[in-house]
């Protein structure tokens, strides 16, 4: 397989690596990146295993709250971040919101299907008149309904990019809405190490094995260091377990206990996580743009 300029270029900003060093794990992976990263992991040759699968798209994330302990969060995603601060965009964002509380839809082709308001046009009708009125492509990306299971939701939108729905029982408002912000920060994985499953705990125990062998000391100390380094990995993961962002002597496990608080669930959406953005070329853009219109005269 090629091995392409752009690939080495994401493959050293996702480890810190050296581009030569990336081009050789590339090259022994056979163009598998994932592969690549958990090679060099293993070798101690990746300083980072940055998360930068989270390629950023424009476009907004919208929370709603309803009666009756629901609340609705969906994303919509447009070209350009000039697009997603449209007022006509954002009212279709919010509407697409509203209707998703109101109906809670099972799948995104259900939600489509819905009027989007009482004029009867379907929200997918409504999408591709803004697409045509707008001149960018938007979609509608995903959504989720939390039902509440405790007393406290905790909804928190940072600048229209990251929203946060979280579930409490127990405490109040405000620590609901503090975790809320914790998560939307921190980005934890899970709630608490029981909601990591076996894989990827035996994923992560195999390369802080292969790591901890390069220092060549002998096995039990190996076994101490691969249970400390896990650990250490299961605190930064799961949001029990990391410090809690406006108190860092204290982890959010111990926060909630002192508030006689627990915490069900929680859903994170971030604006374009995991969509590959175009790599826009604007000279060979105006270049094709040339030759065409010289074509037409």
């Amino acid at each position: 397989m090629q091995i392409t300029a752009a690939m080495v270029k994401e493959l050293r900003e996702r480890t810190g690596a050296g581009m030569m060093d990336c081009k050789k794990a590339l090259q022994e992976a056979n163009g598998d990146i994932e592969a690549a990263i958990e090679n060099m992991r293993k070798s101690g040759m990746a300083r980072a295993a940055k998360k930068a699968g989270r390629i950023a798209a424009e476009g907004v994330i919208v929370i709603q709250q309803g009666e009756n302990n629901v609340a609705a969060m969906v994303e919509v995603n447009s070209e350009t971040d000039f697009v997603a601060r449209d007022e006509n965009f954002l009212g279709f964002a919010n509407a697409v919101t509203t209707r998703v509380l109101q109906e809670q839809p099972t799948d995104l082709e259900a939600l489509l299907a819905l009027n989007i308001s009482g004029d009867g046009l379907k929200i997918e009708e409504a999408r591709q008149e803004l697409v045509s009125k707008i001149g960018e492509n938007i979609n509608v990306r995903r959504f989720t309904v939390m039902q509440g299971k405790g007393d406290h939701f905790g909804a928190y939108v940072h600048g229209g990019r990251i929203g946060v729905l979280v579930d409490l029982s127990g405490g109040d408002a405000e620590l609901a809405r503090d975790i809320a912000m914790h998560v939307a920060a921190s980005r934890p994985v899970c709630v608490s190490e029981a909601d990591i499953s076996q894989q990827i705990l035996d994923k992560e125990k195999a390369i802080f094995v292969a790591q901890a062998e390069e220092s060549g000391k002998p096995a039990a100390i190996i076994e101490k260091m691969v249970s400390g380094r896990l650990q250490k990995f299961l605190k930064e993961v799961t949001l029990l377990g990391q410090p809690f962002i406006k108190d860092t002597e204290q982890s959010v496990e111990m926060l909630l206990s002192g508030k006689d608080a627990s915490v069900n669930g929680f859903v994170c959406y971030e604006v374009g996580e995991g969509i590959e953005k175009k790599i826009e070329n604007f000279a060979e853009e105006v270049k094709a743009q040339a030759e065409a219109s010289q074509k037409h005269d």
